[in-house]
């Protein structure tokens, strides 16, 4: 055991001086006729114990320290339980609730961009998940990323309706340079905010910020993990393998020469799909597999019913973009769009708007509803392709940031766009 510091035995001995002065004098004081006066020294010795104890816990900051690091350490664990699996609405309100006994706020609120994820606290009712973001402060932290220390119902922005919480801390959550949400703790006067309420409060949304990261990390390296897998997947897929061998079986009868050289993409194709383990590659090369994908397909159907057009803008052609992100969208054209009769026409641009790169794949086949282009978007799993369209948004996001996205532009008999946003990709050359 660590042996006491001079400092600690004198304070306990004072204290242990004062608890024996203090039982004494209650003794006599309680012995004499005036019980006025026995109370009013019993309370004054009972005070200077109270006082002593005080000044003890606050000099002693091994004490203090301890105490604190336990209780954060406490906090971490059971948030981290919490965010493991993303920062939804149920994770956010376990959260508020969990972070409002460790202050002296008299509400907690966490929210994303748009909307309130939890609200634990006084006007509860009034700020249910699921509700949009409302008040200026927190609209302000979302676009500048500063922390607000608010003293008035007017600077949060609450409606005349509020009337118990009058002041707040309003801390920017990030995700690496993102801003993803807020945490946002209330008090019903101003003068409950002090700089330890701050440094708390900073601390608490910077632990959240790290695990929401961490979380985030984990997530895309198992998605990219998934996603290597169900694209080899798709590619060894049976009904490609068996109709491209067929097919380059029947060339060697009716045009040998063409044979060969469907043969020899064929076995560069397998070799770079097995090689595209990195997960990230030029967009030269993964147009080339796409169009050595396309070649098969040519073979299958004939040269008068597909054709494909490839575009690059100049000095676009290192830009590094997830593997397996235009050829799904080319397959899953050549399998749903193309017309009973006639050409479908493919065209793949790759170009610059701004600081934004975009890529888009167009044809001009049977198309979509509002329905089908819906039920596309929402699929957990695109049939045919093995890449969900869901998939690759979410990988743009998680290698590109949250401005990055996919749109989609169809109507039926007027073909398809598809165009892939990869926000800042121009202005930095790379990922």
């Amino acid at each position: 055991m660590t042996p006491k510091s001079n400092y600690s035995r004198f304070l306990e001995l004072i204290l242990l001086i004062m608890a024996a002065t203090a039982a004494g004098g209650l003794i006599y004081a309680l012995g004499k006729p005036n019980q006025s006066t026995a109370m009013t020294f019993a309370s004054g010795l009972l005070f200077t114990m109270s006082l002593m104890a005080f000044i003890y816990v606050q000099l002693n900051p091994d004490a203090v320290r301890a105490r604190q690091s336990d209780t954060t350490l406490k906090l971490a664990s059971e948030m981290l339980s919490y965010v493991q699996d993303g920062m939804s609405a149920e994770s956010a309100q376990a959260i508020c609730g969990l972070l409002l006994p460790a202050t002296n706020a008299k509400a907690v609120a966490i929210t994303n961009r748009e909307v309130i994820l939890g609200y634990v606290g006084e006007e509860e009712g009034q700020n249910e998940s699921g509700s949009p973001v409302r008040t200026k402060a927190t609209h302000a932290t979302l676009t500048d990323g500063k922390t607000r220390v608010l003293t008035s119902a007017e600077e949060i922005g609450f409606p005349p309706t509020v009337k118990n919480l009058s002041a707040g801390i309003v801390v920017p959550l990030h995700r690496g340079e993102i801003i993803v949400g807020t945490l946002k703790f209330y008090y019903r006067r101003a003068s409950s905010i002090n700089e330890t309420q701050l440094a708390l409060a900073e601390g608490l949304a910077e632990l959240l910020s790290t695990q929401i990261a961490a979380v985030e990390m984990e997530n895309q390296r198992k998605l990219a993990t998934t996603m290597e897998l169900k694209a080899l997947q798709s590619q060894i897929n049976p009904h490609f393998l068996f109709n491209t061998i067929n097919t380059i079986a029947a060339l060697t009868r009716t045009d040998p020469a063409r044979a060969r050289v469907l043969l020899r993409e064929f076995a560069v194709f397998y070799r770079r799909t097995l090689e595209n383990s990195d997960d990230l590659l030029e967009v030269t090369r993964e147009l080339d597999q796409t169009q050595r994908y396309f070649l098969f397909e040519v073979a299958r159907f004939g040269e008068d019913r597909l054709s494909l057009d490839v575009e690059i803008e100049d000095g676009l052609e290192d830009i590094l973009v997830p593997s397996f992100l235009v050829q799904p969208l080319v397959e899953n054209a050549v399998k749903h769009a193309m017309p009973q009769e006639g050409m479908l026409n493919i065209e793949v641009d790759v170009y610059s708007e701004g600081d934004d790169v975009i890529i888009s794949v167009k044809d001009d086949g049977i198309g979509m509803d509002e329905s089908q282009k819906r039920k596309m978007l929402e699929a957990p799993e695109v049939k045919g392709t093995g890449i969900a369209m869901g998939n690759i948004r979410d990988r743009l996001r998680g290698y590109y940031g949250e401005d990055a996205h996919m749109e989609v532009e169809s109507s039926g008999g007027t073909g398809t766009t598809v165009r892939l946003v990869l926000s800042g990709a121009a202005d930095d050359g790379e990922i």
